[in-house]
């Protein structure tokens, strides 16, 4: 008996030791963790150990993944950011109904938003009403489609999507997923709460040119609309109509080089919706 107890007594000892010492080498957040985690550029983020020591804390909202390997390019959805044909923005889209400071056991939030705000994919039933009838909408849309090899361009800085840049770009034959990085880009116009018409876009004859000499079947832009604003429904029509091509509009294409990437685009499931918000990311 004396014998069991003191081997007891030692398995206690032994585990209080092992947790004390444990609990003294869980590692802390420090700016290297931090700084492990890029967040938006120009932005900061500061570790503030303050009430009585404790951390304050502060999320690092980033754009980057794995050390550079996955970009986001979806833009992130605030009340600021352009809606279409509006000067003021989105507006309000989230509201708390459920708080825990209000006493509710959880946070529950609700969301009102359109559906072709931010980074978004357009399906065949936005600009046919007998493709909307028949029930072409988001939960169509191929993901074949939406994931695969891309090739990110730059369109020439002064001048609209048409059949001569369209020729000018040189796009091979083959290539199936193409993102045109445009003057939009450039413009910051996505960080822009007012929406500007005067945005980049294909015009019909250069849409007409990528059905007719391309085997493109993902269209991404960088800004609200693939479609120039004098061009608006022609442009969509030609790119629609087949129902083989798949427009991705909104894209966040700063500060990445053009080339070849991996990508992957997933709309949600909105049974009877021809439109849906999308997150997109690019992989290295």
């Amino acid at each position: 008996m004396t014998t069991s107890s003191s081997s007891s007594s030692s398995s206690l000892f032994l585990l209080i030791l092992l947790l004390c010492t444990a609990s003294h080498t869980i590692p802390t957040l420090s700016s290297a963790n931090i700084e492990a985690y890029p967040s938006i550029p120009g932005t900061q983020t500061t570790t503030d150990f303050s009430n009585n020591g404790e951390l304050d804390l502060a999320p690092v909202r980033r754009e980057v993944y794995g050390g550079g390997r996955i970009i986001d390019i979806s833009h992130r959805y605030t009340p600021d950011m352009p809606s279409w044909d509006s000067v003021d923005g989105v507006g309000q889209f989230l509201w708390l109904p459920k708080s825990m400071k209000n006493g509710s056991l959880t946070n529950n939030s609700e969301m009102k938003l359109p559906t072709h705000t931010g980074t978004h994919v357009d399906a065949p039933g936005h600009v046919f009403d007998h493709y909307f009838d028949a029930g072409f909408d988001v939960d169509t849309l191929d993901l074949d489609v939406l994931n695969g090899q891309a090739l990110l361009v730059d369109v020439p800085r002064d001048k609209n999507i048409t059949a001569e840049v369209m020729k000018s770009l040189n796009i091979p034959r083959g290539v199936r997923r193409v993102l045109f990085r445009t003057l939009n880009t450039d413009r910051r116009l996505m960080f822009k709460k007012d929406f500007d018409s005067s945005y980049v876009g294909f015009m019909k004859d250069g849409a007409q040119w990528l059905v007719d000499n391309t085997d493109i079947k993902l269209v991404g832009i960088d800004y609200l609309s693939v479609a120039a604003y004098d061009d608006l429904i022609p442009s969509h029509l030609v790119l629609l109509e087949g129902r083989e091509i798949i427009l991705v509009e909104g894209l966040k294409l700063d500060n990445v080089q053009p080339g070849i990437y991996s990508v992957h685009c997933l709309p949600l499931r909105l049974l009877g919706a021809e439109g849906s918000p999308i997150r997109c990311i690019l992989i290295k």
